[in-house]
């Protein structure tokens, strides 16, 4: 059997259900649901086991694929659903060469293989919040933010901290929507540029792999713009929750400038006379968001200061949202919405005028903290 690389197996087969594939429907929409579940399984595949022809693959290899999306999902990272959807593709894949005469079976179809992926019960085992713990975490992290004489950076971090609670409380979105995920290139994080005020949404890659636009409750909305007014981003393609490690600002700061024709000399200059963060600033240039795992530390430390405690463990990004907040409207992003979003100028304009004073902002959230769900 001829030898076929996995690259340029996947490359002909998201060409053919591009161009529509008798054999199933909506081909073209699930060519680029599929393409980058393809190209990351490829990826993972050369990197961790050395495999880039399809005649070298075994069902040794899918199983360490299932439990790897099953390690993911315990981390939170992915629903179950969600890791059998990326596994499916890679199934419906490899049953595509076997009908192709690439391979003689399919090492994805096995029983063994499958035994490793995350059953619907898979979560991780500090998923659980009441009404009353979500509560004392939102009263915290308000009363944090809104103490007097703090510096700019102590507010500025203690607004993010708000807001990331607040938009995790009260929206839809998940924790792998609105930060970043590790070897998902799509998943970059939220950015400002994705928040539209006016229409009180933010626009995520949804489960689906397609863009939603998600409701922004006003309990969201109000701390997200609080910290936007003290983060002052740049630029549009600023994160939403940037991260706080300077080692990954600087490799950002580092590639870009050197993009744009700097000399690794001049660039290193730079850097000793600022910090990376401050150069960032300086240049627009986008740092990375906060991971899913950095976002995971983060409420494990604010947890800790709140006194809340779930089975002598933390409460995670997925367990944040309200039970009602699942039954929430999404409605998939039409291509033309991105012509009424408003500039960042604009939109900073009306976070300021549209900012409480703080004696009516902590009557308002004194009010909202004792509601009940």
């Amino acid at each position: 059997m001829t030898a076929v690389a996995i690259t340029d197996a996947v490359d002909t087969y998201l060409q053919r259900k591009a161009v529509g594939d008798p054999e199933s429907s909506g081909a073209g929409t699930y060519a680029s649901n599929a393409e980058s579940i393809l190209r990351r399984w490829a990826e993972w595949l050369a990197a961790e086991h050395g495999v880039r022809l399809i005649s070298t693959l075994e069902v040794g290899h899918m199983r360490a694929y299932a439990a790897e999306l099953r390690r993911r999902t315990e981390r939170g990272e992915y629903t179950a659903s969600t890791a059998g959807t990326y596994y499916a593709v890679v199934r419906a894949f490899l049953s595509w060469c076997v009908r192709g005469g690439i391979c003689e079976t399919n090492p994805a179809a096995t029983d063994r293989a499958e035994s490793a992926l995350p059953s619907a019960e898979t979560r991780p085992t500090s998923d659980s919040w009441t009404a009353t713990q979500r509560r004392r975490l939102e009263r915290s992290v308000r009363e944090r933010a809104l103490e007097t004489g703090q510096s700019t950076s102590d507010r500025r971090r203690r607004l993010r901290e708000y807001a990331m609670v607040a938009v995790l409380a009260h929206s839809t979105a998940r924790g792998a929507e609105l930060f970043s995920v590790p070897d998902d290139d799509r998943r970059t994080g939220a950015t400002w540029d994705d928040v539209d005020f006016y229409t009180g949404t933010i626009r995520v890659l949804g489960k689906s792999q397609r863009l939603e636009d998600v409701p922004l409750p006003a309990r969201a909305r109000t701390p997200l713009r609080r910290y936007r007014v003290v983060l002052d981003p740049p630029s549009n393609d600023w994160p939403l929750f940037p991260t706080g490690h300077a080692p990954s600002i600087a490799r950002r700061v580092r590639a870009v400038l050197c993009d744009r024709g700097f000399a690794d000399e001049t660039i290193e200059s730079l850097l000793e006379e600022t910090t990376a963060a401050q150069l960032a600033r300086e240049r627009s240039i986008a740092p990375p968001a906060i991971t899913t795992e950095g976002a995971r530390s983060v409420l494990r430390r604010l947890c800790e200061t709140a006194g809340i405690d779930v089975d002598g463990n933390y409460l995670t990004p997925r367990g944040v949202r309200r039970a009602q907040a699942t039954q929430s409207y999404r409605q998939e992003a039409t291509a033309s919405k991105p012509t009424l979003r408003a500039s960042v100028l604009e939109q900073s304009a009306v976070v300021l005028a549209d900012q409480p004073s703080v004696v009516d902002a902590e009557r308002t959230e004194g009010n909202e903290s004792t509601d009940s769900e």
